[in-house]
């Protein structure tokens, strides 16, 4: 688990800043304000992830999914992964996975306040055995599961977020979903806002829609396919949508 340090941003807390929460600091709100200097959007495309998460799950859970896994969930903000899912079904349960040490201070602290169901899990994403060895201690894998991966994979080359997902959904049982979800900036320009947030945080890439979509490998997109956030079964046409250059790129599939 990372140690915590106020004065080094964090993804989590840059992530919660945009969506206009509170559990963040100088430093992460210092790097969002030169982000959004950069691209004024993100406050906006992040809250449409936050949406598009929301409607995933619970569409997930109205197909009788009743097992939620948050790879690489940040703060709980709301409506978070699990809430979504319980406006469905009132027992869901869920696994977060995170290794900040204050999300998973505020994550811990639902557990302590009696939300049954939930189980936290402090690690690395990319150590896969080991992670679906902790979340089983909540999660029965041998039946199907929504396996949330959220604004996570543009922290990986393309390669290596193919392979992370693969080994991932080899462990899911057959009838689990895959929700993917990714920030996509098409413009000139936009290196720089990467760049500052590759020296300032943490390496991110910013994958094509060809090599998005190419991360749920042989798996079944469901429609509406790979999309803008926006239109992901809100049933709005392309066309209707502001043009943009800046948004979140997101999908579903079923393994």
């Amino acid at each position: 688990m990372a140690e915590f340090d106020p004065r080094v941003p964090s993804i989590a807390r840059v992530y919660d800043y945009f969506l206009g929460g509170k559990d963040n600091f100088a430093a992460d709100r210092d790097l969002a304000d030169q982000m959004i200097a950069i691209a004024p959007l993100i406050p906006a495309i992040t809250r449409e992830n936050r949406q598009f998460l929301a409607r995933a799950v619970a569409w997930a859970a109205k197909q009788g999914i009743g097992q939620f896994i948050d790879i690489g969930c940040g703060m709980p903000t709301t409506p978070n992964t699990l809430e979504s899912a319980r406006e469905v079904i009132a027992d869901a349960r869920g696994a977060y996975v995170d290794n900040d040490p204050i999300v998973l201070s505020h994550l811990n602290a639902l557990t302590a306040k009696g939300c049954a169901g939930v189980t936290v899990v402090a690690g690395d994403a990319r150590e896969v055995p080991a992670i679906l060895d902790s979340v089983s201690a909540g999660i029965d894998l041998s039946v199907p599961v929504c396996l949330v991966m959220g604004y996570l994979l543009h922290f990986f080359p393309a390669d290596a977020a193919r392979d992370l997902v693969a080994a991932y959904t080899a462990a899911l049982a057959p009838g689990s979903f895959l929700v993917l979800s990714a920030i996509h900036v098409d413009r000139q320009g936009s290196e720089e806002g990467f760049d500052d947030y590759s020296t300032s945080v943490a390496q991110v890439h910013n994958h094509s829609v060809a090599e998005f979509t190419s991360f749920f490998g042989p798996l079944e997109i469901l429609p509406p396919g790979v999309v803008d956030a926006r239109q992901w079964r809100t049933w709005t046409a392309a066309t209707q949508l502001s043009q943009r250059e800046e948004y979140t790129i997101a999908g579903v599939a079923r393994i």
